[in-house]
């Protein structure tokens, strides 16, 4: 929004903050810990909205047989506080909505963890379960903690080298705080990205010489599913769907379920949210308002914490995704040597 830029100002006293707390961590005047097994830092410049999940999702599942992995996040936006460990019987507010995530995904096969301060965190881990790895979510500007490898994700419509520190833009530090980075991935790209424009690319976020750089794009999943059963993409045109989203750039998911579904009435709503019962009733009515073969469809994220609702259960699907590297062959044995040395 252009009106941001009249908090440019604010913004230079934001960047000269972190700029500061950076330099003090450069310099050893603040303290960090670093820790003895393989710990992978994945995280964004920005406030959100660069595809975080889907790409711990793929770290889980190429690292899943290596070694047990466990993943450390704050846990945004759970009632909870401390040191928490999904389990069966774990809830959104108990440990957040992506960790939960995670842990319906790939169950027991890993170990998830919350803890908002993640040296502690990693401390309560080492002293009561026996990982491999740790992969920590969302924890680029966590200075206390050092990782062994840090990847930093930018969104190809929206790159940190366009943006402007909060208030005026969404970067979180200013972009010199990509230096930090050892692999950079320009996420969300279209299905087919030219080599010229990838090169455009490399010469604007001006590479390192021991940074590593990566495209990726999401995929869709060819079905939908619902606790109770699933349905495959030839049923999707017959279909009308109340598309429910609480993430942050929604549109790319949207402009998809238009295209493949009858009819869709999109109802938006904040990254994270927490949907109060009044707007669950507002959902539901729409729904029954839907005329048709109807659905209700959302995030995987988003199902995680509208699954509860009984007045929805019935009728909620989730659209499973993933990502997809430019060059999944490097990629992949760039993580696996990181770890296998360590």
């Amino acid at each position: 929004m252009k009106w941001r830029k009249l908090l440019l100002p604010f913004s230079g006293l934001y960047w000269l903050g972190t700029a500061v707390r950076n330099v003090c961590y450069n310099t050893g005047l603040m303290r960090t810990t670093s820790f003895n097994l393989p710990m992978i830092n994945v995280g964004n410049l920005s406030v959100g909205g660069t595809g975080k999940s889907p790409h711990v999702m793929y770290l889980i599942d190429l690292l899943k047989n290596e070694r047990l992995v466990c993943t450390l996040s704050r846990g945004y936006g759970r009632k909870t506080k401390g040191f928490k460990v999904a389990n069966y019987e774990s809830k959104v507010y108990d440990i957040g909505d992506e960790p939960l995530q995670f842990f319906r995904r790939f169950k027991n096969r890993i170990l998830i963890a919350v803890c908002e301060d993640r040296v502690y965190g990693v401390e309560k881990i080492l002293k009561n379960f026996f990982p491999g790895i740790i992969i920590l979510d969302d924890a680029f500007q966590h200075r206390r903690i050092k990782a062994g490898l840090n990847i930093l994700l930018t969104d190809f419509n929206h790159p940190y080298y366009k943006d402007y520190p909060l208030p005026a833009g969404d970067l979180r530090e200013g972009r010199g705080g990509a230096r930090r980075a050892d692999i950079i991935i320009v996420t969300k790209c279209p299905d087919t990205i030219s080599s010229q424009k990838q090169d455009e690319l490399m010469k604007r976020i001006n590479l390192k010489s021991h940074q590593s750089l990566f495209f990726s794009k999401v995929v869709y999943d060819d079905l939908i599913i619902n606790q109770f059963d699933t349905m495959s993409r030839e049923k999707w045109l017959e279909t009308n769907v109340v598309l429910v989203t609480g993430i942050a750039k929604p549109q790319p998911l949207v402009d998809f379920v238009t295209a493949n579904f009858a009819h869709v009435l999109h109802l938006e709503y904040p990254d994270h949210h927490n949907f109060k019962d009044t707007e669950i009733d507002y959902i539901s009515k729409r729904f029954i308002d839907t005329e048709g073969k109807k659905i209700i469809l959302t995030t995987e994220k988003d199902y995680m914490r509208l699954l509860e609702e009984a007045s929805l259960k019935q009728d909620l699907y989730y659209l499973p995704i993933r990502v997809e590297l430019n060059d999944k062959e490097k990629f992949n044995q760039t993580i696996l040597d990181y770890v296998r040395k360590n």
